[in-house]
């Protein structure tokens, strides 16, 4: 059974490329747009409080501008998963139902603690 989610933000100031540094007009930035795909692909997994994913590969064409002040909804849904591997197909689209951006999400299922205890210290 595919699992699914959706997340919905309105631009603002800070979501833009200006903002971000990703460019240099008052529109939603690639990076804003793919931390809310990516909160999607979050939303559709129900992992217990020892485990968590983390984002392995990002294919995402963004395809339309969103002003500042518009309305975006970002859809996640599992389409393959294989042991710890999950691969997502995102979306985003605005009010106006336009797509904004369309790909794919992949993120490995992970130990929080086990995870973090090979981090190097700094």
């Amino acid at each position: 059974m595919p699992r699914t989610a959706t997340v919905t933000h309105v631009v603002g100031d800070a979501d833009t490329a200006a903002a971000l540094g990703s460019g240099d007009l008052a529109v939603l930035a690639t990076p804003r747009l793919l931390a809310w795909l990516e909160e999607a692909t979050r939303a559709a997994l129900d992992l217990d409080e020892h485990r968590t994913s983390v984002g392995t590969r990002v294919e995402v064409e963004h395809v339309a501008a969103s002003p500042v002040g518009a309305t975006v909804t970002a859809t996640a849904d599992v389409t393959y998963e294989d042991g710890r591997l999950l691969r997502f197909r995102v979306a985003a689209h605005d009010a106006h139902g336009t797509i904004v951006a369309h790909g794919e999400v992949r993120r490995v299922v992970v130990d929080r603690e086990r995870f973090l205890s090979r981090l190097p210290t700094p």
